[in-house]
């Protein structure tokens, strides 16, 4: 398409855009109290807006069962598109029974307020275990993926939705940067080459030395923490942006590098979700996409680069993003500098490396994680976080 000829084109070619006019705002509102009304919980108000703003570019709406059956088993849209992870709105039967199709639902968030309208088309029953066993690859309800499909409705309501608007995030504001906003900002920066990065855990030295790596590379680093629903024991949203803040203030050239905010509720699919989060990453414009290990991935479910792995069962074009994929990254002591495995001649011993829970266990009892591991600034922030929770 010749408007994107300044960039890569989104996942479809077009960017949907779902967000009521003014006009279509006040006509919604004029029915909203004749409308049947479901109440979505946080990680469906997410997708409510990553489908408006054009983050799930082709998606329209919450998938029908064509679409749906065809991603859990293929990882495709049913016209044949590469897409890794159901996006459904799941209700309890006795909640889709009165719903028409063809008619309209009025959507609103956990505390009621009216924010969007699903066109409803379709109604249909899936099978949870199915779904589970392709997705994430496991049907144990320990899994936090598996969990949130086995308490969820047993009906999928299906249809294109309306955001009635786009309310800035209450939390980051000026960090609130939606896929057609992204472009333009590339645009004007004169990027051609853009890497996303994807995260849901606290900036450490292994994360920068990967980015550092990839920036060698590209034009620009597109710094993309997710701040939808996540584990409870994950580190809060807002610790994390504070810790990206700190180390991009002393640590990053400051014209390669935007930080934005991924409105997106982490599914903990490992290898699909990968594949999910580069498709979500092209359509904010990005060219490429960094793979680390065990991306997205929850307690041992997945292999190390399962999630690596997993980009060779498409054709390059037609998932249209570039992966780079890095091994895991230590501070080798031997060399006195950040490697991997690829680069540095070490043995086990020679390596610093400190898990996401060794890490909380030290802060918490007041320890901060050595230099190699992590910025010390950054470490102290986390620190007084830890402490004070």
């Amino acid at each position: 398409m010749s408007h994107y000829r300044d960039g890569i084109a989104p996942h479809g070619v077009e960017l949907i855009n779902r967000i009521a006019t003014p006009e279509q705002k006040q006509e919604f509102l004029d029915k909203a109290d004749f409308l049947p009304r479901i109440q979505l919980d946080e990680r469906a108000v997410s997708d409510l807006e990553m489908i408006a703003i054009g983050a799930f570019s082709p998606l329209t709406g919450f998938m029908e069962q064509e679409d749906y059956q065809r991603v859990v088993v293929d990882m495709r849209l049913k016209n044949g598109l590469p897409w890794s992870i159901p996006i459904t709105l799941s209700v309890e039967t006795a909640i889709a029974e009165p719903l028409k199709e063809g008619s309209l639902v009025r959507l609103d968030n956990p505390t009621g307020k009216f924010i969007g309208v699903l066109e409803l088309t379709q109604k249909y029953h899936y099978d949870k275990t199915h779904e589970a066993i392709n997705v994430y690859r496991t049907d144990d309800a320990k899994h936090p993926g598996v969990q949130v499909v086995y308490n969820q409705g047993s009906v999928n309501l299906a249809g294109a939705i309306w955001l009635l608007q786009r309310d800035p995030n209450p939390q980051f504001p000026n960090y609130q940067i939606d896929p057609a906003q992204s472009r333009q900002m590339f645009k004007e920066k004169g990027w051609k080459t853009i890497v996303g990065f994807q995260t849901r855990n606290p900036i450490h030295r292994a994360h920068e030395y990967i980015q550092k790596c990839a920036m060698e590379t590209v034009d620009g680093l597109f710094l993309h923490p997710l701040v939808g629903a996540t584990k409870d024991d994950d580190i809060p949203a807002d610790v994390r942006m504070r810790c990206y803040e700190i180390i991009l203030e002393n640590y990053y050239p400051k014209d390669r590098v935007i930080l934005a905010i991924n409105p997106a509720a982490m599914r903990y699919a490992g290898p699909r979700e990968a594949i999910f989060h580069a498709i979500v990453r092209k359509n904010y414009g990005c060219t490429h996409f960094i793979v680390g290990r065990d991306h997205a991935g929850v307690g041992d479910y997945y292999g190390t680069y399962d999630a690596q792995h997993i980009f060779d069962d498409f054709e390059s074009a037609e998932l249209g993003i570039v992966p780079m994929k890095y091994e895991h990254a230590f501070y080798c002591t031997r060399t006195q500098s950040m490697a991997t495995t690829k680069s540095s001649p070490s043995s086990p011993s020679e390596r610093v490396h400190l898990s996401g829970t060794k890490v909380r266990e030290m802060l918490r009892r007041g320890e901060l994680p050595p230099p190699e591991f992590s910025r010390p600034e950054v470490a102290a922030e986390l620190a007084k976080a830890m402490q004070s929770s």
